[in-house]
């Protein structure tokens, strides 16, 4: 029988629930339990798939093609579940699913109410959830803030399965904020006593509280906090600000967070004891990783916030790791390259130069610069998605000689779409759902870089995200001109991977897909390790020039010197 544990939170957003439920399931994973999650998302939306990335950040996608919320990247980075549609549930889609059965009569003429058919809805979704994945604990974490009204459903659904599966089988823990006044020079524990007077008033007494503050908060601060919220001294966790996000199930550990959950839950016959050794060697290598660091520019659109790329941000530090190296990202605007005409020294201090996936016309000129600059220094190039569309556009133009290319999707009458829709989507005009989504098969090629780079594997699985395809009209042309074809779906249809080869360019590799949401901090995507290792091999060879300029530079002047010359 699962044992469920709630995560709310309260004050402010963005306090990082995501990362405290996947640390939570982290330190359960070490113990040797058996963990899922479900992030229950308060908007209307039937799915995150329509909104922008500056609003809601990353879309994550699972293998099933559902378009999630961002937390579920974190959920399977920390942990080895294995998540899919029935993972992420919003208020559109419990909504959607209670219509659709009232419709079809399965309520037998009942007035159709929050309470109890929308609650018992999300109940029925969480519970199906236990029974599929046969898991010791399920962690259920509701989005938004306590006191705003979207939430107020899936709280008092929350409410109601405590009660049903009673003392010992759930357990409820809250995210709260304590903040740092710099005026007074003080932490507060009032927003936190405020929030949880408002879950309490819901009918829900957290029984932890996970405290986020910029520093370790003392015990006086900690018996204060647990006095007014009626909950143990024990109880209180620091959640304080660290250097990794790698580092928060380490900071748990260390105030005994894993014990309290499996004394109250009752699991401690078949809790093992902690194994944390490669956790806490994978956050040793972040913080002083004993290779040195490499720098990587990330040409993108959507920039301004760094959620929007967050799994594409962790792959990399994933690849750092598995170089021993520390990736240093700069994220810059595509759009800013597109005027200026010093784009080149821009980029010229990067040792490789990443363009992830996006939507739209705006800044793809910058981005064919910036791939442009990569093709002709030799700078090692990986693009993704939206990073190969663009790579095929500018190799087709500046190397074929197809000046007037372009992709339908920027625009619809160019007279050479090397880019265009989805054959299966030529007359849907819908948005939702509608791309190619999910785990797709593909092959590559014998003695390619692709092939290499996933040690020898003839056929590999990918998460799709994407709208638009490679042309094949053009693939005999483009080929032609030097580029490899190195990733085909089994049947031909659609283009995969593509590269340049190795005696043209050291490492320039692109795919359709999004390696980055199967990468993991312990186990890295093997395209991201390859690509920081062919980051840091270009800076150390522009090292090594630049020291055999500079020690040619001072042998000429000491032969000056020794010859009276000027």
């Amino acid at each position: 029988m699962p044992k469920y544990i709630f995560v709310t939170g309260g004050v402010v957003s963005s306090l990082g629930k995501g990362l405290a439920a996947s640390s939570i399931g982290c330190l359960l994973e070490a113990r040797g339990l058996r963990v899922t999650f479900i992030k229950l998302d308060p908007y209307i939306n039937v799915d995150p798939g329509t909104m922008s990335p500056f609003q809601h950040g990353e879309v994550f996608v699972t293998d099933d093609g559902a378009e999630t919320d961002l937390d579920l990247g974190h959920y399977e980075r920390f942990t080895h579940a294995h998540l899919s549609q029935a993972n992420n549930w919003t208020t559109g889609r419990i909504y959607l699913s209670v219509i659709e059965k009232e419709r079809r009569g399965d309520y037998l003429g009942k007035t159709i109410q929050v309470i109890p058919h929308i609650t018992n809805e999300i109940k029925d979704a969480v519970r199906a959830l236990a029974a599929r994945d046969e898991v010791d604990v399920v962690i259920v974490e509701i989005g938004g803030t306590v006191g705003d009204i979207e939430s107020l459903p899936f709280l008092e659904a929350i409410r109601q399965m405590g009660n049903e599966e009673g003392t010992g089988n759930a357990l409820f823990i809250h995210v709260t904020l304590v903040p740092y006044i710099a005026a007074a020079k003080e932490l507060k524990t009032k927003p936190t006593q405020h929030s949880v007077r408002d879950l309490r008033e819901i009918g829900i007494a957290p029984d932890m509280l996970l405290c986020r503050s910029e520093k370790p908060l003392a015990r006086e601060l900690r018996l204060k906090i647990a006095g007014f919220c009626n909950v143990k001294e024990s109880a209180v966790i620091s959640a304080y600000d660290v250097d990794t996000i790698y580092e928060v199930p380490l900071a748990f550990y260390e105030q005994g967070l894993d014990e309290l959950i499996v004394t109250q839950l009752g699991l401690a016959e078949i809790a093992a004891q902690s194994d944390l050794s490669s956790w806490r060697q994978l956050v040793s290598t972040i913080r002083e990783p004993s290779g040195g660091a490499t720098s990587i520019a990330i040409v993108g659109k959507y920039v301004e916030l760094e959620d929007s790329y967050k799994s594409l941000r962790e792959a990399l530090t994933h690849g750092g790791v598995a170089n021993n190296v520390r990736v240093d990202v700069r994220w810059i605007e595509s759009e800013e390259l597109m005027d200026d005409e010093d784009y080149e020294s821009r980029l010229r201090d990067f040792d490789a130069i990443l363009v992830p996936g996006g939507f739209g016309k705006r800044g793809i000129a910058g981005m064919i610069r910036s791939i442009s600059y990569a093709r002709r220094s030799k700078t090692p190039y990986f693009g993704i998605c939206l990073g190969m569309q663009t790579a095929c556009l500018e190799f087709a133009r500046n190397v074929c000689g197809i000046k007037d290319c372009d992709s339908t999707e920027f625009d619809a009458d160019t007279a050479n779409p090397v880019i265009f829709k989805l054959r299966d989507l030529v007359d849907v005009e819908e948005l939702g759902g509608t791309m190619r989504l999910g785990a797709w098969p593909c092959e590559l090629a014998e003695g390619s870089l692709a092939r290499e780079v996933y040690g020898g594997a003839a056929e590999i699985g990918e998460r799709h995200r994407h709208r638009y395809e490679f042309n094949p009209e053009y693939r005999e042309r483009l080929e032609s001109a030097g580029m490899v074809f190195s990733g085909m779906s089994p049947d031909e249809r659609f283009v995969e991977m593509i590269e340049l080869p190795r005696e043209v360019h050291p490492w320039f590799l692109a795919c359709q897909f999004h390696p980055e949401y199967k990468s993991k901090p312990l186990s890295a995507h093997p395209i991201f390790a390859s690509f920081v290792q062919a980051a840091y091999a270009n800076r150390l060879q522009n090292e090594n020039t630049i020291e055999k300029v500079a020690e040619a530079d001072t042998l000429t002047h000491d032969r000056a010197s020794a010859t009276g010359a000027d």
